[in-house]
């Protein structure tokens, strides 16, 4: 049975909510700046967006939790980041080719295994061409069990996922994690759509 993702932030049962933007996705922003129009699926409450805001970027952030959204924009604005109720697995028509970026970090874990051929394709969808994919994989999670999520991709399986629509730029095992992940358990892959 799907995870009700709005009932766990309710009863505030979101363990993945740090209280602060992901670690390795700040260590990629410290030499590289994101600009033009970015997507964060997944956003929950925000924080990878307003990291990315920060900077500049036009930022949009979706989940398909309402109050995760609404939460989401209690917060101050960083700069003018908006977020957006949404199903990242069925864009809207006005998604679809409107991103230099999308940013990822706990969407692809979250979902069953059996929709990252639909997340591919919403990624593909969702950025005009030559867009760009970053992406702070979870390569490990401690006592999986088949269980999730999270859901972890070994390297083999965003290769076959990814390849044939994108070409890697560049990937690194970040430095910089939240204290419950031992390092070596993300990596930071950044890839570009082909064609």
């Amino acid at each position: 049975m799907p995870k009700d993702w709005n009932k766990a932030y309710e009863e505030e049962d979101i363990p993945w909510d740090k209280g602060c933007a992901a670690p390795p996705l700040v260590e990629f922003l410290e030499p590289k700046p994101i600009t033009g129009r970015v997507l964060v699926p997944g956003c929950g409450t925000g924080h990878d967006v307003r990291a990315l805001a920060s900077q500049g970027a036009d930022v949009v952030g979706m989940d398909i939790a309402p109050r995760a959204i609404r939460l989401a924009t209690a917060f101050p604005l960083a700069h003018d980041e908006r977020y957006e109720l949404g199903d990242f697995l069925n864009l809207d028509a006005r998604h679809r080719g409107a991103y230099d970026w999308v940013v990822e970090h706990t969407c692809l874990c979250a979902i069953d295994p059996s929709e990252r051929a639909a997340y591919l394709t919403a990624v593909c969808s969702a950025l005009k061409p030559g867009g760009q994919y970053l992406a702070v994989f979870f390569r490990e999670v401690s006592d999986y069990t088949g269980d999730g999520p999270p859901h972890p991709i070994s390297r083999e399986e965003t290769d076959a996922l990814f390849g044939d629509a994108f070409e890697v730029v560049e990937s690194f095992i970040p430095q910089q994690t939240y204290p419950s992940r031992p390092l070596g358990a993300e990596e930071v892959c950044l890839w570009r759509l082909k064609g």
